[in-house]
């Protein structure tokens, strides 16, 4: 069965908002440009009036010649009168106006090189234009930070490609081709004059686009207009990633959420620039995803969750979408696969798979390590084979999990034996496998990509399989599962492998964290989350905030940039962010939370939680659970 029509809040990403005008065919005549921008000019002008020291009073002197400079300069590069006089206007504004609410250093992940510029803060005014490359995928990034922007501004902001964008009092987005920004670097210039993102690759201006959401102010994350001045700090940044995979796991096979949860996750992923979410699509309790071939495993494998809660799996058209949808952010979705344990839900819709040949009753429980489909049996390789070639035909990514863990009941040569035939199936897909650490011990092949969750930092086997050519995603048990408690009272999670608060989160070196690995063959970090005991999207991001974006951090900052107190500090400012879009996150009391008051919607509130938006937790404990899950089939 597939899941029900979802009730559950549809993703953070204002692109799915109907009611969000779409971009004008072309940009406002210059008339009406020049008269929003005289409008925009004279408002910033009376708040400035209003204050008793003015950065106008200690900057203008000093930037007159810089700015009579800068207008010879653009005039001479073929601007119009009118561009030169609305430009004006802006740095006059700007000049006037009380610096920018967020700080350029402000920015999680930490940038590779700040430098800011407390002379050069940029408006966003009504009539800004966003100028693109002509290229598909940078017009589709383009069409994303509109759609972003447009909900809490309330400006058209329309899109225009150009041969060399720039910013004109606007924002370009441009793709260069700068080999030295890697395939997702870009660098971050605002001035007054506007806001200019160049990158190598689409990829790269989507990361730049989630830096300038974070600097403007946080009411940027309303679905709703804001009466808000919507001022960027002035400066440059360059930011390049340090580790090439930077995940998150969603466990939907113990408890099952429906598309517009995951939705809603892949956006919290792109938010802090994770760039993979591995789908956890199988196990005991349930199996997630609908095999053509072995229908019986979505229809009577999937109908059950962990305590008897409904179950649900995702149709073709279901995962495509989750898949197409992670694309579009620069996210690949890793499926996982979980054999030869972790299988009794499909061995309770085939019973030809288990050992005995008895399909066994559904399981509700949490226990691990009791099932595993017959590794002697060829029908258990034709399954084997169905299943990853149909999963591989509809994941456009390189990788397929074939997780590998916890098969307690199968002896020790018959497992590695196993696991090397399942190798050779996803090498022969043209795939390259990931399992969970436990697979070390197999003979390697090629591009072979181990998933370690220790904890103790000492593993000899690991290690001796990364010798023999492997490489490591690190997801240490004791660091980065997002399923462990906060403290001894977090009312959901676990803590078999400690108590995991947000500094316990940050503090690790993924480069120097298991002994006996270079590292070189530390591909990045993986954050799982487990969903035994979380059943809503709520409890979703209860856990995941605030200690994804440490995870997050890892994997993007360089390792000089990593500092506690600053980061803390950092991660605290993005707690109205989070309010405002309705995130349900975790106000632990490590980190110094911001208590000032976010400005009013426009529109008149009649003080319920914005429609789709779950509650946000203030006081350490999750959201009330629902009655009923609302997104499952």
């Amino acid at each position: 069965m597939s899941a029900a029509a979802s009730t559950a809040p549809e993703p953070l990403d204002p692109s799915h908002l109907a009611d969000v005008p779409a971009p004008p065919a072309a940009a406002p005549t210059p008339d009406a440009q020049t008269a929003a921008a005289d409008q925009n000019a004279a408002g910033g002008g009376t708040a400035a009036r209003a204050s008793t020291t003015t950065r106008a009073e200690t900057a203008a002197p000093a930037n007159a010649t810089e700015t009579a400079a800068r207008a010879a300069a653009t005039q001479a590069a073929g601007r119009t009168t009118g561009e030169l006089a609305r430009a004006a206007q802006r740095e006059a504004a700007a000049l006037l106006a009380p610096p920018a609410p967020t700080r350029l250093g402000d920015v999680v992940p930490a940038p590779e090189r700040v430098e800011p510029d407390n002379t050069a803060d940029y408006l966003l005014a009504a009539d800004a234009v966003i100028r693109v490359s002509a290229d598909p995928a940078a017009g589709a990034v383009a069409g994303h930070l509109a759609a972003l922007l447009r909900p809490a501004t309330g400006y058209p902001l329309p899109v225009t490609e150009a041969a060399t964008p720039v910013p004109s009092g606007g924002i370009a987005l441009a793709l260069t081709g700068e080999a030295a920004l890697g395939a997702e670097g870009y660098r971050l210039d605002i001035t007054t004059d506007g806001v200019r993102i160049a990158a190598g690759t689409p990829a790269g201006l989507f990361h730049g686009v989630q830096t300038l959401r974070q600097l403007l102010p946080a009411t940027v994350e309303s679905v709703t207009p804001v009466t808000e001045r919507w001022v960027l700090p002035g400066g440059s940044i360059l930011d390049r990633p340090r580790y090439p995979h930077r995940g998150a796991m969603l466990d939907v096979a113990r408890h099952f959420f429906g598309v517009s949860d995951v939705l809603r996750v892949i956006d919290h992923l792109a938010r802090y620039k994770l760039n993979r979410l591995h789908l956890h699509l199988t196990d005991d309790q349930g199996w997630r995803i609908a095999i053509e071939s072995w229908p019986r495993l979505a229809t009577v494998g999937g109908a059950g969750a962990v305590g008897d809660a409904s179950g649900g799996y995702y149709t073709r058209a279901d995962y495509q979408r989750i898949v197409a949808y992670a694309a579009e952010r620069h996210i690949t979705v890793i499926p996982e696969i979980d054999l030869p344990g972790h299988t009794h839900a499909a061995l309770t819709a085939y019973g030809e798979l288990a050992p005995d040949r008895v399909a066994p009753p559904p399981y509700a429980g949490t226990e691990v390590g009791f099932s595993y489909v017959d590794p002697a049996s060829e029908r258990t390789f034709d399954f084997v084979a169905d299943v990853l070639g149909e999963i591989a035909a509809l994941t456009p990514g390189r990788w397929l999990h074939i997780g590998g863990d916890e098969a307690f009941k199968v002896p020790a040569e018959v497992y590695a034996a196993f696991v090397e035939r399942v190798q050779r199936i996803v090498a022969g897909l043209g795939r390259e496998v990931i399992g969970w650490h436990q697979i070390a011990p197999a003979a390697h092949t090629d591009r072979r990509i181990l998933q370690w969750w220790g904890t103790t930092g000492d593993d000899p086997v690991t290690a001796e399989a990364v010798r023999r050519g492997a490489r490591l995603i690190l997801s240490p048990g004791n660091h980065a599962y997002l399923d462990m408690k906060y403290a001894p009272d977090t009312p959901i999670g676990h803590d078999w492998a400690g108590l995991i608060d947000v500094r316990r989160a940050y503090d690790w070196d993924p480069a120097g964290h298991l002994a006996g690995v270079p590292a070189e063959a530390v591909l990045g970090v993986e954050a799982p989350l487990w969903t035994e005991s979380v059943t809503s999207l709520a409890e979703i991001e209860f856990m995941l905030f605030p200690r994804l974006p440490a995870i997050a951090e890892l994997g993007w900052s360089p390792r000089s940039t990593h500092d506690w107190d600053g980061f803390r500090d950092r991660l605290a400012g993005h707690g109205p962010r989070w309010a405002t879009a309705g995130i349900a996150y975790h106000r632990c009391p490590e980190l110094p939370w911001s208590a000032t008051p976010l400005p009013a919607p426009r529109r008149p509130s009649t003080g319920a939680e914005p429609a789709g938006q779950p509650p946000v937790s203030h006081s350490g404990e999750p959201p009330d659970r629902p009655e009923a899950a609302p997104d499952r089939g």
